[in-house]
C-alpha cells in the first residue's frame, strides 16, 4: 500500500472515530471501538496502535472498499470472521 493511500485510510479513520464520538464512549483513551463480523456485529476495542499494523490496515482497507467511510453501525466496521478478527489481535499483541 502506497504511503499517500495509507495516510489517507489512517485520515479517514481518525475523521469517523471524530464524528461518532457517542460510539465511542467507554472506550479509554489510546483505544477504538469497532464493529467486526460478517452478519451479525460484535464490538472489540483495540488499541489505537493497530492503525500502524500492516495487518491491521488490510482489514481497513477492505473495510473501506465494502462500507467505504460511511459505517452502518455508526462506528468502525470490519467486514469478517470473528474469529480471524481474534486470530490476527492476538498475533498483533505477541508481536
Amino acid at each position: 500500500m502506497g504511503a499517500f493511500r495509507f495516510q489517507s485510510l489512517v485520515s479517514n479513520t481518525k475523521q469517523l472515530i471524530k464524528l461518532n464520538s457517542k460510539h465511542q464512549q467507554n472506550v479509554p483513551k489510546g483505544y477504538l471501538a469497532v464493529y467486526v463480523g460478517e452478519v451479525q456485529r460484535q464490538r472489540f476495542v483495540v488499541p489505537l496502535s493497530y492503525l500502524d499494523q500492516p495487518l491491521f490496515q488490510e482489514l481497513l482497507r477492505r473495510s473501506e472498499e465494502d462500507f467505504g467511510f460511511d459505517h452502518p453501525m455508526g462506528g468502525l466496521t470490519i467486514p469478517c470472521r470473528e474469529e480471524a478478527f481474534v486470530h490476527l489481535t492476538n498475533q498483533l499483541r505477541i508481536s
